[in-house]
């Protein structure tokens, strides 16, 4: 099994933007969420999946700042991981993920741990990211995959807290890899 992270560009925008409702479905899960009245997981007034797709396009016009990457499984599409950078980073951070996905059919084979690793690798800098959660502990599945990638990454080098954040109260992880 060939795991590889790929950036998207405009050309192949379209699997990140097929990809994102099912992050959104499964993230309804831990923020109980509901679809509006037209079935789309949005808050705004989205009536259509094409609508929908046009809120991703930051993500392809800012190269220096936002880098969206495809996970890629034996040359399928498996999930996406979302990097910013610059102003679009929390501050003190120089990289962020700020969303993470992995296709359900590709959960439980360490391919998540293996993509984030190859994203990790390509910055050096300060690194964080936070984990969805309607309150503490309501996403463990998330905190046990990110405490047990991070720390092996970094030889459990990193920290961990309960913060308030641009998105809420979050578990915040932070490392450096320079």
């Amino acid at each position: 099994m060939e795991v590889k992270v790929v950036l998207a560009s405009k050309e192949n925008a379209n699997i990140i933007k097929n990809i994102y409702p099912l992050y959104l479905h499964d993230l309804s899960e831990v923020y109980g969420n509901v679809p509006n009245e037209y079935g789309i997981y949005e808050d705004e007034p989205i009536k259509t999946l094409a609508e929908q797709y046009d809120v991703q396009n930051d993500w392809f016009q800012k190269p220096n700042e936002l880098f969206p990457f495809i996970i890629m499984v034996d040359g399928k599409p498996a999930g996406f991981d979302l990097v910013s950078t610059g102003k679009y980073a929390p501050k003190g951070m120089d990289y962020y993920v700020y969303e993470f996905f992995l296709l359900r059919p590709y959960r439980g084979k360490d391919i998540a741990s293996i993509a984030a690793k190859q994203v990790f690798d390509k910055f050096k800098g300060k690194w964080g990211l936070y984990v969805a959660a309607k309150a503490i502990g309501t996403n463990q599945r998330a905190e046990k995959f990110w405490r047990k990638t991070i720390s092996y990454y970094t030889n459990d080098s990193f920290q961990e807290k309960y913060d308030e954040t641009f998105d809420g109260y979050k578990l915040i992880f932070t490392f450096n890899n320079l």
